[in-house]
């Protein structure tokens, strides 16, 4: 064999190996999403029958605090507990600097734009984004804006006497590296009780 052809082959292998390694780890990331998921269903309702803290494995240190959904694109997850990279692999997280979601003030919750924040892309400004909290509380958002920021500005001060909910991924959705120095930004903020909407005939 040619010297050339030896180098073409060896090329070639090493391109496919990386392709498969990179599709592999693709399908690793959305199976594990899609496992934590039906595992964080179950502690969510542990959770809204009043437990604490619930961990959903026993090495989690997350929890539940919330459920985000989005009827219109028929998007419904649960927000965990912290936003570290470790967290947001299974799920949205809540940053614990922020007001806790459904609360009054600035509520910020990140998601990784190739799992389950690639939604973000689909909302428009007047979309419903529905909170619902442990206790029950169902609260409505409507979108005011999305933005791409720089990472370094992706949390807006609101007044304290309004509730509003930022959620954030990394840009651009089609993105092949992780990270980055841009973010996506959602921004809504809370109209009314979703049951109050509901009676009142307002369609969500």
């Amino acid at each position: 064999m040619s010297r050339s052809r030896l180098v073409y082959l060896s090329v070639v292998t090493v391109l496919l190996l990386t392709a498969g390694w990179h599709i592999g780890q693709g399908i690793y990331i959305h199976a594990k999403a899609m496992l934590a998921q039906t595992l964080l269903e179950r502690a969510w309702r542990r959770t809204a029958h009043g437990e604490a803290q619930v961990k959903p494995w026993p090495w989690a240190d997350t929890w539940p605090v919330a459920r985000l959904s989005v009827p219109a694109l028929n998007v419904s997850l649960i927000v965990l507990a912290g936003d570290s990279g470790r967290t947001l692999a299974f799920g949205p997280g809540h940053n614990f600097g922020s007001a806790i979601p459904g609360a009054k003030g600035n509520s910020l919750i990140s998601g990784h734009r190739d799992t389950h924040f690639r939604f973000l892309q689909d909302l428009q400004p007047g979309d419903a984004v529905l909170i619902e909290t442990p206790q029950g509380q169902r609260n409505i958002y409507r979108v005011e804006t999305t933005a791409i920021v720089d990472a370094r500005e992706a949390w807006l001060e609101h007044p304290s006497h309004t509730s509003h909910l930022n959620l954030v991924t990394c840009y651009p959705f089609d993105a092949i590296v992780p990270g980055g120095n841009q973010r996506y930004l959602v921004t809504a903020v809370a109209v009314m009780p979703a049951t109050n909407l509901e009676q009142s005939g307002t369609e969500i």
